[in-house]
């Protein structure tokens, strides 16, 4: 065998190797058991692997569908880090959003306010935005949120790091929530049944 053969081999069997390892690598490369919806980092390149947008991702993120006024955004999101992740503000098109809570007031009464020091995620774990817990509020809406149609919401976190969640708009009604047009902190939460 010459030594021009052995190099042809060495050069294909390198490059086999090279798309092979390629190939693993990208399947490895996004989030699995997104059921609805999506999720990515805006975080900038670079140094940034350790920005925390690179540890979160939400799974089943979804809005309710609204024609006016407001509505709320609900998701799991989930921190595969070693340090906790807190979301502190987050933005979209759609409206003015904020983080709620649901909460007891004084008088025993449910209400819905806006969260002091953001939802934290802890590391390893998973924090739920569910109707009657804590939630993004959608305030505000500059058009309906129709049904079917998907939304961009992009999370603020601690670190200046965001992450962009891609979520479909649907009907609900199983928490008969209904948002009161006049909303002002520490408003009350009706539910209808």
């Amino acid at each position: 065998m010459s030594a021009r053969t052995t190099t042809r081999r060495a050069t294909v069997l390198g490059a086999t190797v090279t798309l092979a390892l390629l190939a693993v690598a990208g399947c490895g490369g996004s989030p699995s058991g997104i059921p609805s919806g999506t999720a990515s980092s805006d975080a900038s390149s670079g140094a940034s692997s350790g920005a925390a947008a690179d540890h979160l991702t939400a799974t089943d993120p979804w809005i309710k569908a609204a024609e006016s006024g407001m509505t709320a955004a609900f998701a799991v999101l989930h921190n595969d880090g070693d340090q906790d992740v807190t979301v502190v503000g987050a933005t979209s098109d759609l409206s003015r959003v904020e983080l709620h809570e649901m909460a007891t007031d004084d008088s025993g009464a449910m209400v819905m306010r806006q969260k002091e020091g953001g939802l934290t995620i802890p590391a390893g774990g998973e924090h739920a935005l569910e109707p009657g817990g804590d939630h993004l509020m959608l305030m505000e809406l500059s058009a309906p949120v129709q049904a079917g149609a998907e939304y961009d919401v992009t999370l603020e976190l601690s670190d200046g790091s965001t992450l962009v969640v891609t979520a479909p708009a649907r009907t609900f009604a199983g928490a008969k929530e209904s948002y009161d047009e006049g909303h002002d902190e520490g408003h009350d939460m009706s539910h209808d049944g």
